[in-house]
């Protein structure tokens, strides 16, 4: 449907004008309507605005009364997503060694204790060998420490014949014991180790689930010991981490909600809630951190670590009586309504009216002096807009 006003400007008080509605179409009629022409009077107290059943349905207009509406006071932070440190990992090793089967790619998720790549030494042989070895002369030691003790004890042995047995078994104990600890941190097993068995790699597996966020290392480089081969990032405990001026610390408290956007999207909105508030003021800019958690988890696949944001952190609310923001057109700075005045099975007529608005939020406007309505009045919640504006 096409509807069009022509309004002119009064010359004299009270005068009326008449606005035509001209050429109104109806789509999905079993027969071809005719071109309606319906007369609007307005004057300077106040504007009519009359509309049938069929051009109140085809324009999709609702019909609604104020209400009571929280508005929140809020402070303003900003930010970016971050992840607690256990859930970051860099892997490397404690021992060096040539890089092989290295064959991830960053953004693939890997499991904690699955292998990420081998590293390869002859060093590794020589490291098992040495256990090998200390583990052969600790089965001797402990016995012969075993039999001098026996001797020294009947007193056929001398004392330092016994201490000195008894110092080589320690010894050799200390030194299979060592051994043991050093193959198990190469993610070889000691108790499974033979002489058929020796490796001449040793495996390097995830320390956690998560996914590979960046791959250092290249295949067949040396890797040396502690040096950074891969970086994983678990985003099972994604975060916000929002910073706040101090003057607004005394707003804030655990639990409160944050309504936040990326960056460069200035339309989507997400919800999150505080969870935590730091202690500590940051001497130079005056600002003081404050850890958010999403209020559904599952959206946290769709952002990642680093991401900046800006938010919203809705401290007290205030009850007030609203209309939906469609409810009320501005012209030339000034606000209006429309107030259902009729309806009858000839349709509709609504009263134009001024009102002064106070605050707003993206759904909802407070008007501000509501006594000037008689209660249950009903107003074009939808389609004012259309008719209101020129």
């Amino acid at each position: 449907m096409i509807l069009k006003f022509i309004s002119m400007s009064p010359s004299t008080q009270f005068k009326i004008h008449t606005i035509l509605i001209l050429t109104v179409f109806f789509n999905g009629c079993n027969t071809n309507s005719k071109a309606s022409e319906k007369e609007v009077l307005m004057t300077e107290e106040e504007e009519i605005i009359t509309l049938t059943e069929e051009q109140f349905q085809s324009f999709n207009m609702e019909l609604g009364s104020d209400l009571l509406h929280d508005f929140y006071n809020e402070v303003h932070a900003n930010g970016k997503f971050d992840l607690p440190p256990e859930s970051k990992a860099s892997v490397s090793s404690f021992y060096g060694g040539s890089i092989k089967e290295l064959k991830l790619l960053p953004g693939e998720y890997v499991k904690k204790g699955q292998l990420l790549f081998k590293l390869e030494n002859p060093d590794f042989i020589q490291m098992q060998q040495d256990f090998l070895e200390a583990q052969g002369q600790l089965d001797y030691l402990k016995s012969d420490f075993q039999r001098q003790q026996s001797l020294f004890e009947n007193k056929i042995t001398s004392e330092k014949n016994f201490l000195k047995a008894k110092s080589d078994f320690t010894v050799m104990q200390v030194k299979e014991k060592s051994l043991k600890e050093k193959l198990r941190m190469m993610h070889i097993n000691p108790d499974a180790l033979s002489i058929e068995n020796l490796q001449t790699s040793i495996s390097i597996v995830s320390p956690i689930n998560g996914y590979i966020d960046q791959v250092l290392g290249v295949q067949g480089d040396f890797l040396n010991p502690s040096a950074i081969a891969l970086t994983i990032v678990d985003i099972e405990h994604l975060h916000l981490e929002l910073n706040i001026f101090e003057k607004d610390l005394p707003k804030l408290e655990i639990g409160q909600s944050i309504e936040f956007k990326l960056l460069d999207d200035h339309i989507n909105t997400h919800a999150a809630k505080i969870y935590l508030i730091n202690k500590t003021v940051d001497a130079e800019l005056r600002t003081i951190g404050i850890h958010g958690h999403l209020v559904d988890e599952s959206m946290k696949n769709k952002f990642n670590p680093g991401m900046y944001v800006e938010a919203k952190i809705y401290t007290s609310s205030e009850t007030k009586v609203a209309l939906p923001i469609e409810s009320m057109v501005e012209t030339d700075g000034k606000y209006y309504v429309l107030i259902l005045k009729n309806k009858n099975e000839d349709g509709y007529s609504f009263e134009k009216k001024q009102i002064e608005i106070g605050q707003a939020d993206t759904a909802y406007v407070e008007i501000i002096t509501p006594n000037q309505f008689e209660k249950k009045t009903l107003f074009l919640t939808k389609g004012a807009f259309s008719l209101i504006s020129e």
